[in-house]
């Protein structure tokens, strides 16, 4: 069982020492905007904690009308919480993406935003 520890955190997602990156993603269409908050944690909040990746998602938790919440394999989790806009004619699908060393995994997580418009 590989760990992967979180070596930095940006706008953009989550950068693990594997080199595997953590985002998110929307196809966004006019006026619409889907994504996962990544400005809202960081690196101190990943201190020590260290994940295990894997095709099932098991490494994180699906928190309905709010965001994900990551699984460390021992200690706290992180909340990463997730936003979207739209008029409600456009869609509000939202993807939790992993890609990097050979690994591209898509998990639906459209359930998991906070929906304003």
């Amino acid at each position: 069982m590989k760990t992967h520890k979180v070596v930095s955190v940006t706008s953009e997602g989550i950068r693990f020492d594997s080199g595997l990156f953590l985002s998110s993603h929307h196809n966004s269409d006019c006026c619409e905007h889907h994504e996962l908050t990544f400005t809202d944690i960081t690196l101190q909040d990943f201190d020590g904690l260290e994940f295990v990746i894997d095709a099932e998602g098991s490494f994180f938790r699906k928190v309905d009308g709010y965001g994900i919440e990551m699984i460390p394999v021992h200690g706290h989790s992180v909340r990463i919480p997730g936003h979207g806009y739209n008029n409600g004619y456009y869609g509000t699908n939202l993807s939790l993406c992993v890609t990097g060393e050979g690994i591209d995994l898509d998990f639906d997580i459209t359930e998991c935003q906070l929906i304003e418009g």
